[in-house]
């Protein structure tokens, strides 16, 4: 995909902020469509940021530097410094903390919470066990400073929650996001 706008990504004639929006409406919600409901491995992480990178870097073009007057390309912290955005890894878990409360909050009968809290049975099989859905809720609370709870518990409560996922989406730029729960 980043082949077929390239020229429009890098171009001159349109402006960083059109671009910006552009990629917010059209392209980010494509790429990232349907994340929410899997278990997201590091590679995955790994290589949507660096598809995002790509783009804001066409977007936003080389910087020149002001001592040797040279041209280079811009390190990930100067994007996201100029993106000012979550990214799309953010955008991922936060939606994927939205679903997790919004099936926890449904009555048992319902086959998605079923599902959720249910145990399959039968053999796994050999090899390392793999990273659940359910990890995933767990680690995105870890990194708020929130983890050790029962989240189905805590997901009962809308504004708790609430808080908790706009802690997650933040969470690069909120350093004071373990106090959440307090509230």
């Amino acid at each position: 995909m980043l082949s077929i706008g390239a020229e429009f990504f890098s171009s001159s004639l349109v402006t960083k902020s059109l671009k910006i929006k552009i990629y917010r409406t059209t392209i980010l919600p494509v790429v990232i469509y349907g994340f929410e409901t899997l278990s997201l491995a590091l590679r995955k992480e790994r290589r949507l940021r660096v598809f995002e990178n790509r783009v804001l870097r066409k977007t936003f073009g080389p910087k020149r530097d002001e001592i040797t007057v040279e041209w280079k390309k811009l390190h990930n912290v100067e994007l996201n410094d100029l993106y000012c955005s979550p990214n799309s890894v953010q955008v991922i878990k936060s939606r994927r903390m939205m679903w997790a409360g919004h099936v926890a909050r449904m009555e048992e009968r319902r086959g998605v919470y079923r599902v959720l809290v249910g145990k399959p049975e039968g053999k796994r099989p050999l090899g390392r066990h793999r990273r659940k859905w359910g990890d995933n809720i767990k680690k995105d609370l870890q990194d708020v400073e929130c983890g050790g709870m029962d989240w189905i518990d805590v997901a009962q409560n809308r504004h708790r929650w609430r808080a908790l996922v706009n802690a997650v989406m933040n969470f690069r730029v909120s350093s004071n996001a373990g106090n959440v729960l307090t509230s």
